[in-house]
């Protein structure tokens, strides 16, 4: 019982000193003066597996534990993404909405991972992000938050977590880093009352994403998922709303769906990196949605709603889909688990008595077929 209690404090302290470790760090890289060792990850590390190396429920290798980064980059910083920027080398961001895609977008070397509130539509099966809450941004966040140790860690606030006032932006902005393990959120629209919940937050040491353009959350007043800036006034909007956002404190801006023509426009009049989907080639760095640029979907209505501007770098989907045919038919066919994925075997003295058990507990139908399914694995081992 004394093992079992110790385990789960363990494990408790080690959830405890992840996420304290990394508010830490986010609100020193928002004040811009960020200053840490080499990895700031090592230490953490080390002491979760010096301090749970005696718990009895873990196993050997916590495969599913996250990854332990042995890749020679340093994690990015607010301070890195700037030396970037200034060097004028294009920045790079990706979603991952769970732990399988936050260990392969943290593999690829991207420098900023969003956990997007499009989620709702790739993984839940909406048709907007509308319907997303903040319990189940902070279950996706915390997954991806074990699986990506090394670039810059940005969770989108939900609909309904700060539209309200700038004290409900901040509180839930302080939940996506306490209980998220994010490093920074994004917020969308740069009206007066979301500048002002984005300078709120920034005040309060989280560093802010802005994103402007075509942003989903305002479907409703948008009148679908339309491009945004195809008029003068429109693309003045734009470019107004993005310099709103810089002055509150966000360190980059989000631009999607617009003519490149503003995305240059508000790249030149920023001194923050730009972020384009859907914006041409003139912003800072670019995003794109995981399951988009894989081409993970067959679905022929996904096909058709796929954004115009998302490149299938490759096309998965088929290969998945394949792939379960495969595992369907076998099953039905009765080949498969073969010899090759069946490793567990007994010792013959062992398998006797286990015969010689079922006989004496009146078992005798039971244990011919036990034997019987023994010799034959013999066999087939032979051949």
């Amino acid at each position: 019982m004394f093992r079992m209690y110790f385990a789960v404090a363990c494990r408790r302290s080690t959830v405890v000193r992840s996420t304290a470790s990394r508010w830490s760090e986010t609100s020193s890289m928002a004040s811009a003066s960020f200053v840490g060792p080499t990895d700031p990850h090592e230490s953490a590390t080390r002491a979760r597996h010096t301090v749970c190396f005696a718990a009895s429920n873990l196993p050997e290798n916590t495969v599913y534990g996250g990854p332990v980064d042995k890749s020679p980059l340093k994690r990015v910083t607010l301070r890195s993404l700037t030396d970037k920027y200034v060097a004028g080398v294009p920045l790079s961001m990706l979603t991952a909405y769970d732990y399988p895609s936050a260990v392969h977008v943290d593999r690829a070397g991207t420098d900023l991972l969003l956990v997007g509130d499009s989620v709702g539509m790739v993984v839940h099966g909406h048709d907007t992000t509308l319907p997303v809450t903040m319990e189940e941004m902070l279950m996706h966040c915390r997954a991806v938050a074990r699986g990506a140790r090394r670039p810059l860690l940005v969770g989108d606030l939900p609909f309904g977590s700060y539209e309200r006032s700038p004290e409900q932006a901040v509180d839930s902005a302080v939940r996506l880093l306490k209980e998220g393990g994010m490093d920074a959120v994004k917020l969308e629209g740069g009206s007066t009352t979301r500048v002002a919940a984005a300078r709120a937050v920034c005040q309060a040491g989280i560093a802010v994403m802005g994103h402007v353009g075509l942003t989903p959350q305002s479907i409703s007043s948008l009148g679908g998922f339309r491009p945004q800036g195809r008029t003068a006034a429109e693309a003045v909007k734009v470019v107004e709303h993005a310099l709103a956002l810089e002055q509150a404190g966000c360190f980059a801006i989000v631009l999607e769906c617009v003519p490149p023509a503003v995305a240059a426009a508000v790249t030149k009049a920023l001194s923050v990196p730009t972020i384009g989907i859907g914006a041409g080639p003139h912003c800072s760095g670019q995003v794109l949605v995981y399951h988009d640029l894989l081409g993970m979907m067959t679905h022929p209505h996904y096909k058709a709603v796929t954004p115009k501007f998302s490149k299938q770098f490759v096309e998965i989907g088929p290969i998945i889909a394949q792939g379960l045919e495969d595992y369907v038919r076998e099953v039905k066919e009765g080949t498969f688990p073969g010899p090759a994925h069946t490793p567990y075997k007994m010792k013959q003295e062992d398998l006797d008595m286990f015969v010689g058990e079922l006989h004496k507990h009146g078992h005798s139908s039971v244990a011919n077929e036990v034997a019987a399914i023994a010799d034959r694995s013999k066999e087939t081992t032979k051949d």
